[in-house]
């Protein structure tokens, strides 16, 4: 069987996205690692997957499957890909297009410059539901990693983020500290891990170490996140500006139980077809 995908980026977070509205796929951790593989499959950090909708009132399923095979709830950068994708191959014409999620309903809007805003939804901040493990909630957390002693914020965008402030992101142990905080036992589910540089108030300089993918050139929900533990600790007002190594992102939050907006680009690479 022959299996169509296109190849995208969101700032150089890369993904394999596969139709399966207009043909039939049936996407198992096993494939997912196959395609996802840089030297024998097409290569990719995540594997996002187009279904038709469980709801009515829906415009599409979205599935997300990291390199590693496992699958995950939430990928903003490939958010921003799904909904380019659904467009340019005329799954839809609509500019606003509701998403299910296997972290809630996000909803997408394709502007005029090609530039794609999307509604992440309302941060999650109570540590139980994060998942990650304190006995009250506030804005940083101590934490223990490689013997050293740090603090983190900790954020749900729908997939766990812990917020690591540093002096230079250029210098910063992503390496070392990006694993060990990644599978630290306080979060039960792993954790993404983002690396914080701020700039000013109103912009920084992000790395993120992706659970189950290691260090990619952006992370939509991480550059959320970061944007969202910044202003809870009063470092950051809204908009920021988040510069990743693949580019930048513009996050506006306005607060408490209101939702995160993430604006940027999305960029099809190629088409192609492999053997199943």
């Amino acid at each position: 069987m022959l299996l169509r995908f296109t190849k995208m980026h969101g700032l150089g977070n890369d993904f394999v996205v596969i139709d399966g509205v207009s043909q039939e796929v049936t996407l198992t951790p096993e494939l997912a690692r196959r395609l996802g593989d840089r030297r024998f499959g097409i290569g990719c950090d995540q594997i996002l997957l187009v279904e038709p909708p469980t709801r009515h009132d829906l415009d599409f399923r979205y599935r997300i499957f990291n390199q590693d095979g496992s699958e995950v709830e939430q990928c903003g950068n490939g958010a921003r890909c799904f909904a380019k994708f659904v467009r340019d191959r005329h799954l839809t014409g609509k500019s606003d297009i509701r998403v299910e999620t296997a972290a809630g309903i996000i909803t997408l809007h394709v502007q005029r410059n090609n530039l794609i805003e999307v509604n992440m939804g309302v941060p999650v901040l109570e540590p139980a539901q994060i998942p990650f493990q304190a006995e009250t909630r506030a804005v940083s957390y101590p934490i223990e990693a490689l013997g050293q002693q740090l603090t983190i914020g900790a954020v749900s965008m729908g997939n766990p983020h812990a917020v690591l402030r540093v002096a230079d992101v250029q210098t910063a142990p992503v390496e070392t500290l990006g694993p060990a905080l990644e599978r630290h036992p306080r979060f039960p589910n792993k954790v993404n891990v983002g690396f914080m540089q701020v700039l000013n108030r109103h912009q920084i300089n992000l790395r993120v170490y992706e659970r189950g993918a290691g260090e990619t050139l952006a992370c939509g929900t991480g550059a959320c996140a970061a944007a969202v533990a910044g202003q809870l600790q009063d470092l950051l007002d809204s908009p920021v500006t988040v510069n990743l190594p693949g580019g930048s992102l513009e996050i506006s939050w306005s607060g408490e139980g209101q939702p995160v907006i993430m604006t940027g680009s999305a960029t099809t690479v190629f088409h192609g077809r492999i053997r199943i």
